[in-house]
């Protein structure tokens, strides 16, 4: 599963989840129109793959992010 989230300034407070997809080039598609003409705004895509650590929190992967 990819997690589309946008994020404001490098700021994590920022950030909103745009969408979940079960494939990589619709996540980029979606995340890439997301930020398009917006200043100060980038993309990260992440995956999860349902495994879990020690404390119950799924492991994140990040595979794609806009500079």
């Amino acid at each position: 599963m990819f997690h589309v989230i946008t994020e404001k300034d490098y700021s994590e407070f920022s950030r909103k989840q745009i969408g979940e997809y079960s494939k990589f080039e619709k996540a980029l598609e979606v995340a890439q129109k997301a930020v398009e003409g917006k200043e100060g705004l980038r993309y990260i895509i992440e995956k999860t793959d349902g495994h879990v650590d020690s404390y119950g929190n799924q492991i994140v992967t990040i595979v794609a992010e806009s500079e």
